[in-house]
Order: structure tokens, then C-alpha cells, then sequence
């Protein structure tokens, strides 16, 4: 099961019968394993990694590293819930080091952003403090690149 997955992991498009031929197993066992996986919620959902920036529409993309209390007898799930389901928000963890949960958010633009951080996670009872940083540029994403070597400026040979 495992390596299907590895390869839907790569390429959710991948057809049961290229499934097939790279695993060697019957297309009926690979769309059986692939059913399988979905009703049991080990594939969560199939997506496509968009590089917005070539059509010139990049939305502005921050990290928020959050400090939050940890509420008895949940820690910090209740308010990491909580958190999650802002429509802002990409993707959440909660971490180890200084802060708790790394949240990574998009907005139309800063402001938008610091209206987010502001309005809506800040004044969360839970979270004792944030710290934002903006993405400059994206290079790699869901072991996806967005530049490759090539397309990297080259520099001159030195020569003296």
C-alpha cells in the first residue's frame, strides 16, 4: 500500500493503470487499495500545487509563529482548532522551540494579512503573542520546485 501511496503523494493524477505497471500489481488491487485508503481517511483529499506568481496573481503568504496557553485537559488542540478553520489559513503545526503552532496564512496583500493577525488570531484568549514573517519568494512547496537551477541567474566565471 505504501508505495501507491508514495506515488499518488507525487502525482494525485497518476491513473490506476500507471499505478499498476510501476507496483506490478493488478489495476483491480490498485483501485481497491486506493478506495480503501480514502474511506479510511488515509488519503485525506487530491490537490494541485498552483504557481500563482506566473500569471502574475500571487497572493501575499506569511509564516505566524503563535505562542499560545495550553487550556486543561485539551492542551493546545481546542484553540489549534480554533485557528484552523479561519479561512486564511494554508496550514498549521504545533512545534517545538519558542513558540507553539507555526501557521502559514494568504491574503490579498500585508494588510490584509496584519488585519488577520490583528483582528482575528491576536485577540484569541489563548494566544500570549505572534510573530509574522512574509514570504519573499516560494522555491520549493510540497516537494514541488518553482525554480529550477537553470532558471537562477548565473554568475560570471571570475577571472583575474
Amino acid at each position: 500500500m505504501e508505495d501507491i501511496l508514495r506515488i499518488l503523494e507525487q502525482d494525485g493524477r497518476t491513473p490506476p493503470e500507471r499505478i499498476a505497471e510501476m507496483t506490478g500489481r493488478s489495476v483491480e488491487d490498485v483501485r481497491a487499495a486506493i478506495a480503501e485508503a480514502e474511506k479510511s481517511g488515509v488519503i485525506v483529499s487530491y490537490k494541485s500545487q498552483v504557481n500563482w506568481d506566473a500569471l502574475g496573481r500571487g497572493d501575499v503568504q506569511a509564516l505566524i509563529e503563535v505562542r499560545v496557553a495550553p487550556q486543561r485537559d485539551v492542551g493546545f488542540d481546542a484553540v489549534a482548532a480554533r485557528i484552523a478553520r479561519f479561512p486564511e489559513v494554508r496550514s498549521m503545526h504545533l512545534v517545538s522551540g519558542d513558540f507553539d503552532l507555526s501557521v502559514q496564512v494568504t491574503g490579498e496583500s500585508i494588510y490584509a494579512i496584519s488585519n488577520f493577525v490583528t483582528s482575528k488570531l491576536a485577540v484569541l484568549d489563548a494566544v500570549q503573542g505572534t510573530a509574522t514573517r512574509f514570504i519573499l519568494k516560494r522555491y520549493k512547496e510540497d516537494g514541488t520546485l518553482f525554480e529550477t537551477p537553470n532558471d537562477a541567474p548565473q554568475r560570471l566565471p571570475l577571472s583575474l
